[in-house]
């Protein structure tokens, strides 16, 4: 099957050459022709898999076919979770757009908000945005939707894992009822298809590669090792193995400024992004990242999404996720497009019960690797797909000998149960009167059947203050 198979038009066929691609991906080959039928498209593929061209390519042509955008007007709405993602499908729809007459543009936040007013003014045909810069826009009306008719939400796992599911009710209670729906994902979990419900309306349902699976192009192992070891390992296999390109990933902000400047002193060129980096910052980062002006780039799972790098060699995971299907799209950004690369986590015994539920989640076992002189003090389990991992058994306390006819508490010990006055110095109380009248003893703090409870019965029997 080639592109031109697809009903794309001369322009975007020749936009797409000029990217050096003869036939389209699987995801491709599947949802173009859906979203050029018109239809609304579910489609779950992993990073990498080109699902960005997916949208864009058919999204153009249809585009093309309509009227102009009017003034503060968007004909096709592309929400994306995060600045980096955004910025990466604008660039696509600028690239296979170029020799269309259609106008696009970016929002997010982060930057300045009046030149994006101003690029809206006239209208665009596509608008791709983040959901908070958009409401921010609608709200000083520079962005209206009477004439949208095709809406994108990508990577719609992590903006509801980013808590954006607010923000997306409110937009879609802005927008036209007869539109296009199309719903790019990794994958579709339940919380998605339950979003899904109120958006697609009999959709085309596209998944071209098995649910929460790594690809195979990619080469997974772990070390295991301290956590005081875990940048000294990273130093040494960096150093060791000449590795010019790592995209290592951490839990924190804190702990992606920490590797960096730990990285930096030892002669590493290395940069961080997170969400407390400005727009400007990021972009310088990443743009030293791609053109391999720095070596490593550090960065946590919300400011990664979407990195498009072609040819990534080796992604280095610094902590485990807390999410197993975080691992899966971590991996995603190396062993693209048919190329190989590399997988490599740093665990610690602490991490062990995460590394379960991501091997469970892959249905596979990661490879264990030792190196020299970061031999761990305390090792990692064994790991097992069968069930979830094992915890030690705590030791049963020995139970006290029984005689026949031996009953429990005071009964046990020969008493019989005391009379007790009520709270006001009342009448006699009867057995469980103190529970709520339940007939149950009343719980007693560090009680124990083989003390006498004579103390007890004395503080009960006196009379309540009237104070």
């Amino acid at each position: 099957m080639s592109f031109s198979s697809l009903g794309l038009s001369a322009p975007i066929l020749d936009a797409v050459a000029k990217q050096g691609y003869d036939t389209p991906s699987p995801i491709q080959a599947q949802a173009i022709p859906a979203v050029l039928e018109g239809r609304d498209v579910m489609a779950a593929a992993q990073t990498g898999t080109g699902k960005t061209a997916g949208f864009t390519l058919p999204l153009l042509e249809r585009l093309s076919k309509g009227t102009a955008a009017k003034g503060n007007q968007a004909r096709a709405l592309v929400l994306t979770p995060t600045r980096e993602l955004a910025a990466q499908v604008a660039e696509s729809v600028e690239t296979y757009g170029a020799g269309l007459p259609l106008k696009s543009t970016v929002v997010f936040g982060g930057v300045k908000i009046n030149p994006q007013m101003q690029r809206l003014r006239g209208g665009v045909d596509i608008l791709v945005a983040t959901p908070g810069r958009l409401l921010d826009l609608y709200q000083q009306n520079a962005v209206r939707f009477q004439n949208l008719e095709v809406l994108v939400l990508d990577e719609a796992d992590r903006m509801l894992d980013m808590g954006f599911i607010h923000d997306i009710r409110k937009i879609l209670a802005l927008l036209p009822k007869q539109r296009q729906n199309l719903m790019f994902s990794a994958t579709f979990s339940d919380d998605i298809r339950q979003l899904a419900k109120g958006i697609v309306n009999n959709p085309v349902e596209v998944s071209v590669t098995p649910r929460n699976t790594a690809a195979e192009s990619v080469t997974q192992w772990i070390h295991g090792v301290d956590k005081n070891q875990k940048t000294p390992l990273l130093i040494k296999l960096i150093k060791d193995n000449d590795w010019n390109q790592v995209l290592v990933f951490s839990k924190t902000k804190h702990g992606a400024n920490r590797i960096t400047k730990q990285l930096i002193a030892k002669g590493i060129t290395a940069a961080a992004i997170h969400g407390n980096k400005s727009q400007g910052a990021r972009t310088k980062a990443l743009a030293e990242f791609k053109d391999k002006s720095i070596r490593v780039l550090v960065a946590t799972d919300i400011a990664a999404r979407g990195l498009d790098i072609d040819q990534l060699p080796q992604v280095v995971n610094y902590d485990l996720p807390n999410v197993a299907e975080d691992y899966v799209h971590r991996i995603g950004r190396t062993g693209r497009a048919g190329a190989t690369g590399q997988a490599v986590s740093l665990v610690t015994a602490e991490e062990f019960k995460l590394l379960a539920a991501i091997e469970r989640l892959i249905q596979q076992l990661i490879e264990r690797r030792e190196v020299d002189g970061f031999e761990p003090v305390h090792p990692l389990p064994e790991s097992r797909l069968d069930t979830r991992p094992q915890r030690a058994k705590k030791p049963k306390k020995p139970k006290p000998g029984h005689r026949d006819g031996q009953r429990s508490g005071d009964n046990a010990q020969g008493h019989k149960p005391h009379p007790s006055r009520g709270r006001n110095g009342g009448g006699t109380a009867k057995a469980g009167a103190g529970n709520g009248g339940s007939g149950k003893p009343a719980n007693r703090r560090g009680g124990s059947a083989n003390k006498s409870n004579s103390g007890a019965n004395k503080a009960r029997s006196r009379p309540a203050s009237t104070k």
